[in-house]
């Protein structure tokens, strides 16, 4: 039983699916509309929550083998919102950066794989604002960009 869970994850984690669960991650797919292209693209992405504060959760993932380190990945940076979600998505950018004030998001980017070859772009935002950008919520935002989706 525990080595058909094993595979399953493994075959989860290949396909990008789902992402490593030393961090205690909640799948979020309310937050994929809000911060991803809309359209087929939109496929391509998967977003999810971990109570877990930044620098904890970049302590946790520094040892996870599918995690790749070019340089500069991984390094918790403060941005203005509109920096740290981009301009693709469907949110508010106003009532984003209102919510987000003179406070900076903390983000960290990179690469997942197997291999030195990537098959998904991260990116971590903490904190986050809430799937109705009324409050900054404590934990983390992860959302995942799979490279292999058709």
């Amino acid at each position: 039983m525990a080595a058909a869970a094993a595979v399953l994850w493994l075959s989860a984690v290949v396909a990008g699916a789902v992402p490593p669960p030393t961090a205690g991650w909640q799948d979020a797919p309310q937050y994929v509309p809000l911060f991803a292209p809309s359209g087929p693209r939109a496929a391509a992405y998967h977003a999810y929550v971990s109570p877990l504060a930044m620098d904890v959760l970049i302590a946790r993932l520094a040892s996870e083998p599918s995690l790749l380190h070019p340089p500069g990945s991984w390094t918790p940076t403060a941005v203005i919102a509109a920096d740290a979600f981009g301009q693709t998505g469907g949110y508010d950018r106003s009532r984003l950066a209102r919510l987000y004030g003179s406070k900076r998001a903390i983000v960290a980017r990179g690469p997942r794989g197997a291999a030195a070859h990537p098959t998904e772009v991260w990116t971590l935002i903490s904190p986050y604002p809430s799937a109705d950008l009324t409050r900054l919520e404590p934990g983390t935002l992860l959302i995942v960009l799979n490279l292999e989706f058709p």
